[in-house]
Formats: structure tokens, C-alpha cells, sequence
């Protein structure tokens, strides 16, 4: 699994990763049971180099080389044997064996060619059994739509389980849920920075832009950090685990809003781009007079202040009184 590069990432914290002695007692015993086995340090490190392939910042790639770590994540995504799983960045395959080795079937999307090419050659040295189970992708997750990435449309929901890095993170998290909106719920590791920002709260220093418009969609929660030593090489930071699960039909910040997703995201990043002003100083351009009375929002405060239901009735009112 490919995973984070060593510039500041983000957010919260999880129990301690399982010893190396537990770790590989759970990898045998899943061995024995038929479940596989999964990537310790020393197979991540051979198969890089009979694959010719070594970590690059360009992707952000760290990889995990604890069993009991991506059983771990997996555990916290709640993956069984009935779901469909979308992983980018599967990288060497560490994860990518623990979401397999629960029976659930899966799509990997990859960027870095040599290292998709290689990942299927893994998954059938390691897990036979679970080969027909992964359809890998080379693409860059940004450019993932429904339409070049059909192998959801069937599915009412699915779950991204995913070791991210951190400058695209935010990205391909909210670009991944507006574009497919049967895409159910998450469980992500990225740098504990972001982490903390994708699940921070109205008012904290943390809080902006990614976590009110995370908020549109659903709700976000740290579920534990992640230490350096389970990845190869190690990085400069620590990481963590983010869950999230989209609000249910009907619920929900769109369930209610008149105007839409762009009107609301348009005031976000206004009153954002321009932390420290107050909103009727950032936005004053952006929504007509009345807006904030009509609203029934006090003008002197600031954006990181706002829920994201508040910033649904600016837009609301302003789109009232344009009308």
C-alpha cells in the first residue's frame, strides 16, 4: 500500500500498532486458515526489488510493512465479505491483502505503472484464492468518474479503505464523493495533520475548508494515529485514521438546502480565503445586502465559526434575494 510522503499531513488517534511478534503469529494463523498471508517488512522489501522498484516522494509513497496494522485499518472500515472496496493507492499490496483476506471483492487504483503491474503478481503469490476478487486500475484517482470507473454502478453503496498521501488527500477525498454518490463511507490513514482537519469542529484554530465541506457530504471522525515505524521507509511524520460515513438519503445539509452544492462551496471558500476578516468583509462582494439579516447570521463573525448548515442558509438568502 502506498501512503504518505513526509510533508505535514493529518488528524487522530488509534491504538498502538500490533507488536511484531503479534503481528506475525496473526499472519501465520490466517495462513493456516486458508486467509493468506500478509507483506512484512522483509517481503515488502524483496518484492521491491525483484520489481525493480523503489519508494518515490514523487507519489508519496511509504509503505506498511505491519500485518496488524492493515488488519487494523480494516477492521475500522468495517470491510466484510459481502462489500465492494475501492483502494488507491494500494502500492506493494500490504493492505490490499487485508482487505482481500476478509472475502469482500475490490477495484485498486494505481498511478505508478511499474508498481500496478506488479500488484496482481503479488496478490496471486500471496492469496491465490483471492485473485479474482481484485481488479487493479492504473489512473490517477483525480480523474475517476462513473463513467471510467464503472465497476460500482452497481453497487447501492461501496467504501473507499485507503493509505493516502498527504498532498492530494483532500483532494481525491472530495472529489471522490461528489462524483460518486453511491461511494457510502471511508476509512482513510493520511498524516495526522490532516486528519485533524478533515474531522475538526466549528471554532478550532484546525477547522476550514476541507472539514465544512467533508460536512456537506457527511460526517468525519478520527479513529486512532498510526506510529512511523510500520512504514518503509520511515517518515518525518505521524499519520492517522479518519472514518467517514455519508448522511443517509434524504438527511443532511443537500437534503435541505434550496441552493446547490456550488453556491454553498462558492461561500466556504470565500469566507476561507480570507480567514481572518469577518464575513461581512470577505463575502461582501459575493452575496447582496440583506443576505446575512435575512439569514439570521451575525455579519461580525468570522467563517471558521460557521457549521456547514449555516453556511447553507447564507446561500439560501442570498439566492432569495437575487431572485
Amino acid at each position: 500500500m502506498s501512503a504518505h510522503d513526509d510533508e505535514p499531513r493529518a488528524a487522530e488517534t488509534a491504538a498502538p500498532a500490533t507488536s511484531t511478534a503479534s503481528a506475525d503469529s496473526a499472519t501465520k494463523a490466517a495462513a493456516a486458515s486458508g486467509g493468506g498471508h500478509l507483506l512484512g517488512a522483509a517481503d515488502i522489501r524483496r518484492i521491491a526489488a525483484d520489481a525493480g522498484i523503489s519508494p518515490t516522494k514523487k507519489f508519496g509513497q511509504n509503505f506498511v510493512i505491519d500485518p496488524g496494522t492493515v488488519r487494523r485499518i480494516v477492521r475500522e472500515a468495517g470491510v466484510g465479505a459481502d462489500d465492494h472496496v475501492l483502494e488507491v493507492g494500494p502500492g506493494l499490496g500490504s493492505l490490499t491483502l487485508a482487505i482481500l483476506e476478509t472475502g469482500a471483492r475490490m477495484t485498486a487504483v494505481e498511478i505508478d505503472p511499474p508498481v500496478a503491474q506488479r500488484l496482481p503478481h503479488t496478490i496471486a503469490e500471496f492469496m491465490p484464492d483471492a485473485a479474482d476478487r481484485l481488479r487493479v486500475v492504473r489512473a490517477d484517482a483525480l480523474t475517476l468518474t462513473p463513467r471510467n470507473l464503472p465497476d460500482f454502478d452497481d453497487d447501492a453503496s461501496f467504501t473507499l479503505v485507503a493509505n493516502l498521501p498527504y498532498n492530494v488527500a483532500t483532494p481525491i477525498l472530495l472529489t471522490l464523493l461528489e462524483r460518486f454518490d453511491n461511494l457510502g463511507s471511508f476509512l482513510v490513514m493520511v498524516q495526522k495533520e490532516v486528519a485533524d482537519r478533515l474531522s475538526a469542529q466549528p471554532g478550532s484554530k484546525i477547522y476550514g475548508t476541507p472539514s465544512v465541506k467533508l460536512a456537506w457530504y457527511g460526517i468525519a471522525k478520527s479513529v486512532g494515529t498510526i506510529g512511523r515505524n510500520v512504514f518503509w521507509p520511515a517518515p518525518n511524520v505521524d499519520s492517522a485514521l479518519v472514518r467517514f460515513d455519508r448522511h443517509a438519503p434524504g438527511e443532511g445539509p443537500a437534503a435541505h438546502a434550496q441552493s446547490g452544492r456550488e453556491a454553498v462551496f462558492r461561500l466556504i471558500d470565500a469566507a476561507f480565503g480570507q480567514r481572518r476578516k469577518t464575513l461581512h468583509a470577505a463575502l461582501k462582494k459575493v452575496v447582496p445586502s440583506g443576505t446575512f439579516e435575512r439569514a439570521g447570521i451575525d455579519m461580525t463573525r468570522r467563517g471558521e465559526t460557521l457549521t456547514v448548515d449555516e453556511f447553507v442558509r447564507l446561500a439560501d438568502a442570498a439566492k432569495e434575494l437575487e431572485a
